[in-house]
């Protein structure tokens, strides 16, 4: 059967795997191997989502693990295994091994059974990249109900979901692991931060030093790490091609591509499906808006709507797109010129999503971002590079609007550099720069 047209029939061919053609003592050889490599992994720095995993941990339920690949999901599972397993007391597959690929969930023993042979009687399973196994929930199940403990990672929401959900329902935790928060990412680069760290003269030049690289590598370890741009183009080109292209069966890569190269490239600008239909080889709208789902289940990026109180026209009315982390922007990105307002806004994106429900708001004029609690706003936020005589005007008229709209008595514009309390009216805006944002809001 082919998935995938253009040259890349040997893509899913490569994934099919079959049992009987691994031996036992195989098996045995994979496993072993796979259980040096998470012990030799570095440990890294303790992210901040550890505390979270360990609390969840206390529960019966199994963990898991979700997030954007190589994001540092099996660097949690890595410092979980350190801190409560002693390196010894569990079991661990990876199954984004090409070896292991499409194994088959019903075999599922003779991995069990290989374990116990070379590790004796374990309580707890670690499971990597899950979701390349079809029907695994079936084994979890068994095992969660005969009293095992399971973590598991997987880079895909909606193939969890509907897996976990069949089997596990009520059963199961869900944790997003996000890329490096801007505080981990100094931490990461070494710099200890006190409570006067952001107003002391040196530490504060160094935190704006670091926050510019911030806002352009982004916070995926491993590029951080390395410096080597080919790391996050395999990420996406693994996210698209494996985690979209084949398990989706999408006829066409390259179209699929181009869908998405277009968006990185539109950052933060307002578009239509219709619009992208008339410049990208796609004929239905209903194609595009699942192509960009199919995008936005890897944790890769996320579409914003326009705030409105009626759901209707929220799903009409256009979107904004934004990437989970800056530096895909600064490597795939086919603009010509990078601003670095359209990264600032991003980046700001980037942190507010982890707790919030997010619209734009667009009337006469417009404000990045609202948040919506309980069909709610509650806060109006606005994000410029630079207030000069070009911007000011047009960027407070359009946090003003959006406050006068939802009734709000505070508004926020976060800029590069610049801070500034304006009150009129009994109506407050505080402008503040972000990367002094990031750190009282601990993103």
């Amino acid at each position: 059967m082919t998935f995938l047209c253009n040259g890349n029939e040997k893509i899913y061919k490569a994934f099919v795997f079959n049992i009987n053609m691994l031996s036992e003592d195989e098996i045995k050889e994979i496993l072993v191997k796979q259980r040096e490599t998470i012990l030799k992994k570095n440990y890294g720095i303790e992210r901040e989502i550890l505390k979270e995993v360990e609390a969840k941990a206390r529960l019966p339920h199994v963990v898991v693990l979700t997030g954007l690949r190589r994001s540092g999901k099996s660097t949690l599972l890595r410092q979980l295994i350190k801190k409560h397993y002693n390196d010894a007391d569990f079991y661990y597959i990876n199954f984004e091994d090409e070896q292991l690929f499409n194994f088959p969930a019903s075999e599922f023993n003779k991995l069990y059974e290989a374990l116990v042979s070379l590790y004796g009687e374990k309580k707890t399973f670690f499971l990597d990249e899950i979701q390349n196994i079809t029907n695994f929930e079936t084994f979890v199940r068994r095992l969660y109900e005969e009293g095992f403990k399971f973590f598991i990672t997987g880079s895909s929401a909606a193939l969890l979901s509907k897996e976990l959900g069949t089997k596990l329902t009520g059963r199961h935790v869900d944790i997003i692991v996000r890329p490096f928060s801007f505080l981990e990412f100094l931490e990461f680069k070494g710099m200890k931060l006190s409570d006067e760290s952001a107003y002391r003269t040196d530490s504060k030049i160094k935190i704006k030093t670091y926050f510019e690289e911030y806002l352009i590598n982004g916070g995926m370890p491993e590029y951080l790490t390395y410096n080597d741009p080919e790391l996050l183009t395999r990420v996406y080109e693994d996210t698209v091609i494996k985690d979209i292209a084949v398990r989706h069966r999408v006829d066409n890569a390259v179209v699929l591509k181009q869908l998405y190269y277009f968006l990185i490239s539109n950052i933060a600008n307002k578009f239509s499906f219709n619009s992208i239909k008339k410049m990208i080889d796609i004929n239905s709208v209903n194609t595009i808006k699942k192509f960009i789902s199919y995008l936005e289940e890897t944790y890769f990026a996320q579409t914003i709507s326009k705030f409105d109180y009626s759901y209707k026209k929220q799903i009409v009315n256009d979107k904004k797109f934004y990437v989970l982390d800056n530096g895909f922007i600064e490597v795939l990105s086919r603009k010509f010129s990078k601003d670095k307002g359209w990264l600032l806004e991003n980046l700001v994106f980037s942190n507010l999503i982890k707790k919030n429900e997010i619209f734009y708001y667009s009337n006469h004029a417009e404000c990045d971002f609202v948040i919506v609690k309980n069909r709610k706003v509650t806060h109006a936020i606005q994000v410029c590079y630079e207030l000069n005589e070009e911007s000011r005007e047009r960027e407070i008229l359009g946090i003003t609007e959006a406050m006068e709209k939802f009734n709000l008595k505070e508004g926020l514009i976060l800029t590069k550099n610049q801070e500034e309390e304006i009150k009129s009216e009994g109506k407050k805006i505080v402008i503040k720069p972000v990367w002094k944002w990031l750190l009282q809001e601990g993103g």
